[in-house]
């Protein structure tokens, strides 16, 4: 019995000095996260000061590029038009992990006194605008370069390979350029050549306490689709309505029948689904009852499902309320960005190296939110990971919320180590609990 004890004692040797290894690399990449802190921040603000648009970002994925050949990877650009593709290998056989992050930024034109603020204007969809990193994609960019360069710095201390994808248009881009950001990526093969095991991604959350992780097993984020609506009616003398068929009124009749599918006809217990008009268009002059009216709006729901059951409630609702009017409606439905559904073996597995990034009580689990991110096509290939990191400015007592998306959008700086931490402990650990 001693001898089998002693036997298996030896056998355990190799496994705890591996695992003590595992730990003293894992503190030096974070002391290194640490020390290249005031780098990440000043690529950030680089980027922040000069914003490009969806499929745009040629001054973007060319610093990108020529930086990620500066550490000795393996480097293809351009890539799905703007974007880069990195490969980091260790020389020894491994897993392939994939890390992402996006580079557009939006037609949106900055409202704060921010010293490094965007004051770059351009030409979108025929008006003039400012443009402005008002997502965060800046400081992905800036968060994914420190973890190329710490990563390459330590390869022999690693196995397998690290692919870097920094993608454009996640934003999305109009019908004429379509597909774009991770759907053209992904038919581009940037997950062969090596054939990636696991994908890895964050996004910054402006809302969120500041140097937290959040994330969620399944859906974390909905799917998100738009929709077109022509109503064809009869044009008449705003004096004499009954004379003609009033798509505007017919329209307005589809609004609201819309909004009956989320609250009457979906099992909203089951999943959330969300329907709004952002555009009603018609008629030139107030005493003029057009021909045609149309509308435009977007869709969120979860999972594929539920995705074609509301496609398909939207349809008949428009088409059936037009017929009851005398009028026609025809309803086109643009696919646009599936859920974005973590793995779940793949999430449960990685909580531990987000909480040695933040430690247990910053991270959290947290309800499915509505918006959409194209992280999900690469979701659809391989297994993978997207959570959230906050980084609320509570410090600069804001007057306006930092929403995404608007003009006031602000970050803290300060939570971008804690990111960087993040997916170098995901890269690591992924790396070496793999077989």
């Amino acid at each position: 019995m001693l001898i089998r004890l002693i036997f298996f004692s030896l056998l355990l040797i190799p496994t705890a000095l591996l695992a003590q290894k595992v730990s003293k690399l894992q503190l030096k990449l974070e002391a290194q996260a640490k020390t290249l802190e005031p780098q990440v921040i000043e690529w950030r603000r680089k980027f922040h000061q000069t914003p490009e648009l969806s499929n745009r970002e040629n001054q973007t994925g060319a610093f990108i590029a020529d930086y990620l050949k500066s550490l000795g990877m393996e480097v293809q650009y351009p890539v799905a038009k703007t974007g880069v593709v990195a490969l980091l290998s260790t020389g020894k056989p491994g897993p392939v992990v994939a890390l992402r992050a996006d580079m557009d930024a939006l037609p949106i034109t900055e409202r704060n006194s921010l010293p490094f603020a965007s004051n770059v204007k351009t030409n979108f969809g025929g008006q003039e605008t400012g443009v402005m990193h008002a997502c965060g994609h800046d400081a992905h960019m800036a968060m994914l370069m420190a973890v190329a360069k710490i990563l390459s710095d330590n390869k022999k201390e690693l196995k397998g390979m690290v692919k870097f994808i920094f993608q454009p248009a996640e934003e999305g881009v109009g019908p004429e350029e379509s597909p774009a950001g991770a759907e053209l990526m992904v038919k581009e093969g940037v997950l062969e050549n090596p054939k990636v095991d696991a994908i890895f991604g964050l996004h910054i959350q402006s809302l969120l306490p500041s140097g937290t992780l959040s994330y969620r097993p399944g859906a974390l984020m909905s799917a998100v689709d738009g929709f077109d609506v022509k109503v064809k009616g009869k044009g008449a003398h705003g004096a004499t309505p009954w004379e003609g068929i009033d798509p505007i009124v017919v329209a307005s009749e589809i609004v609201n029948g819309l909004q009956t599918i989320v609250s009457r006809q979906t099992v909203l217990t089951e999943a959330a689904a969300v329907i709004t008009v952002g555009t009603f268009h018609a008629g030139i002059r107030r005493n003029i009852i057009p021909d045609e009216a149309f509308l435009q709006g977007t869709i969120r729901t979860f999972g594929p499902q539920s995705q074609k059951r509301v496609h398909e409630k939207i349809k008949l609702t428009a088409t059936k309320i037009a017929e009851a009017s005398g009028a026609t409606a025809e309803v086109n439905i643009n696919i646009m960005y599936p859920a974005t559904i973590n793995d779940a073996k793949l999430t449960e597995k990685m909580i531990p190296s987000l909480e040695k990034a933040a430690g247990k009580e910053k991270v959290m689990v947290i309800p499915a939110v509505t918006m959409a991110e194209d992280f999900s096509f690469y979701q659809q290939k391989v297994p993978g990971f997207f959570f959230f990191l906050g980084a609320y400015p509570a410090e600069m007592k804001l007057e306006r919320k930092p929403t995404h998306h608007t003009a006031d959008f602000m970050i803290d700086e300060n939570s971008f180590s804690v990111g960087v931490k993040a997916l170098l402990n995901l890269t690591v650990d992924y790396l070496t609990s793999s077989k």
